[in-house]
């Protein structure tokens, strides 16, 4: 708190890495301690040009994970140590383990969204299948 306005932190990182066929782009957002993911699929290997163009265009289009709890400590770091980290993680292929458990949360979501939206569907066309029918017994007994 600086003068008595709250200051937030968020913290944005993409990593961008090869995995089995495809290019993938993964958006790490840290704001109040909170870790979300969001990943796309590039296909080709981007160009700086043209991920730039794509956080410029299409950021707002990103659907981030929930949050996850996560621990940030950020001070100020020196500009070598700094260009060191970055190769070291260049380095490192893969997830890290807290942007997994973001994804692996949003995939669940994703799965309890699509499951309930099938349920409601096959209510649906149960309901009509016996309107159908309780229209035909109708129509029968009237003699049509």
């Amino acid at each position: 708190m600086k003068g008595g306005i709250v200051v937030d932190k968020v913290s944005m990182t993409l990593k961008v890495f090869f995995d089995d066929a495809f290019w993938i782009g993964l958006f790490e957002r840290i704001e109040n301690n909170q870790l979300s993911v969001s990943k796309i699929i590039f296909g080709d290997e981007p160009q700086d040009h043209e991920i730039y163009d794509f956080v410029l265009k299409k950021y707002h289009q990103l659907h981030f994970s929930p949050s996850v709890q996560t621990n940030c400590k950020k001070s100020h770091v020196n500009p070598k140590r700094k260009t060191r980290e970055v190769k070291k993680e260049m380095l490192n292929i893969g997830l890290g383990t807290k942007s997994q458990q973001a994804l692996k949360m949003q995939y669940e979501q994703k799965k309890m969204i699509s499951k309930q939206l099938t349920k409601e569907q096959k209510n649906i066309m149960k309901k009509q299948s016996f309107e159908q029918k309780q229209q035909k017994r109708k129509d029968k007994h009237r003699g049509r």
